[in-house]
């Protein structure tokens, strides 16, 4: 199969990203950035982000998984920690979270290191989850094969059976990891190929170092 894409074409002029206008701090720039797309809409889940991790086999990773919560400490998520971007994450714990909001013209990549968050922190998260959400985390072994859908029905139906009218407690095997950032880099689309790209590199005494890259 071979399908030409090469007439694919998109002219980039909704917004523009000056060095005088960014605040010092990324995160700042993150929520203002992350505020405007909500507001504009078009965007099913503004909280999506692609998460790429180093496998065991030594090959990148990617895929889309929920951004939770994020401040100035950085960016969370949760997962079951013995799916395979849990093991990744043990393996190697430095990371990269990506964000593209075409609503804006928009992408956000960030490096970092990702750690567990607390067992009170994700358990206060894992009680905050629909019931459903909460069978879910326990009926499956996340990335493990599987012989049927039929099978993880049936899981969950006995789950369902067994913690009826009772609290769901969370598992060991869940919860949240936080991604503490080194490097943010924002992305604005602009006419005719020249985009903006203004990158934070890792504080020193609280002070982001910020510089343009050629798009």
């Amino acid at each position: 199969m071979n399908r030409d894409l090469t007439d694919y074409r998109k002219s980039y002029d909704k917004k523009a990203l000056e060095e005088k206008e960014v605040p010092k701090s990324p995160f700042q720039l993150f929520s203002d950035w992350f505020k405007e797309v909500e507001k504009e809409g078009g965007v099913e889940e503004t909280n999506a982000m692609t998460l790429t991790t180093f496998g065991l086999d030594g090959f990148p990773k990617a895929r889309i998984v929920l951004l939770k919560q994020f401040d100035n400490d950085g960016f969370v998520f949760f997962t079951n920690y013995e799916s395979e971007k849990g093991k990744a994450i043990s393996y190697n714990n430095k990371v990269c979270i990506s964000f593209f909001w075409p609503n804006l013209e928009r992408q956000v990549i960030i490096k970092g290191e990702v750690n567990k968050l607390s067992e009170e922190k994700s358990t206060a998260y894992f009680q905050s989850r629909p019931r459903g959400s909460q069978l879910g985390a326990w009926a499956s072994n996340q990335s493990n094969i599987v012989d049927s859908r039929e099978v993880l029905e049936e899981k969950l139906s006995y789950l369902e059976k067994k913690f009826d009218n009772k609290e769901i407690p969370k598992p060991d095997f869940w919860g949240g990891f936080c991604v503490t950032p080194i490097e943010f880099e924002f992305w604005q689309g602009r006419p005719n190929r020249l985009h903006d790209r203004i990158r934070y590199s890792t504080a020193i005494d609280d002070e982001w170092k910020i510089d343009r890259l050629a798009p």
